[in-house]
């Protein structure tokens, strides 16, 4: 899974405000309606009221950070590490919708050896997780990996991917149907 955003923004979408170190900036991940992946970000006080067109993916609150610019082409390249390491930041405030795609990308790179278990943490409501390239430790809440959760998973992941339009399906009885007029 690999798409091409763009890094965090310095300037306020919605207010044209530049963002100071420290500022609680909300970050929406949405497909628009033109089918293209879109990253906005906003100050979180202007995020109640910002309704982007197009399905919203995920959205987190982090702090500000100015960025050294060290390699802008590594930088827009989003792939399923970077969008793990993105929303698994502690300072990061999730939602239901990013916390459930956190843990499936959690699992993923699990599976890809590119993040080992190390155990849950002490009040046993997250699992804990070493990055095999950093060693840094990341905590991703629990959950239970129902038929439901991956449903709602391949939804937002239909939306930050795309998919190819499914052939129609015609059942037996309708080809009976049409072979007889």
């Amino acid at each position: 899974m690999e798409m091409h955003l763009q890094p965090l923004a310095t300037t306020c979408f919605v207010s044209g405000q530049p963002f100071a170190e420290g500022d609680r900036v909300a970050s929406f991940l949405v497909r628009a309606t033109t089918l293209d992946v879109v990253r906005y970000d906003l100050l979180a006080t202007e995020a109640s009221s910002f309704a982007p067109e197009g399905f919203v993916a995920c959205r987190w609150v982090q702090a500000f950070k100015p960025q050294a610019h060290e390699n802008a082409a590594r930088t827009l390249k989003l792939n399923a590490e970077n969008l793990f390491l993105t929303l698994a930041e502690p300072a990061n405030e999730l939602n239901v919708e990013s916390t459930r795609l956190l843990q499936f990308l959690a699992l993923m790179l699990e599976r890809k050896k590119l993040l080992r278990p190390k155990g849950q943490s002490a009040d046993g409501t997250k699992s804990v997780y070493e990055h095999a390239k950093s060693k840094q430790l990341f905590e991703v809440p629990m959950g239970d990996l129902t038929p439901e959760f991956f449903v709602a998973v391949q939804e937002q992941l239909t939306v930050l991917v795309g998919s190819k339009p499914q052939k129609p399906v015609i059942s037996q009885t309708e080809t009976s149907v049409q072979a007889a007029t």
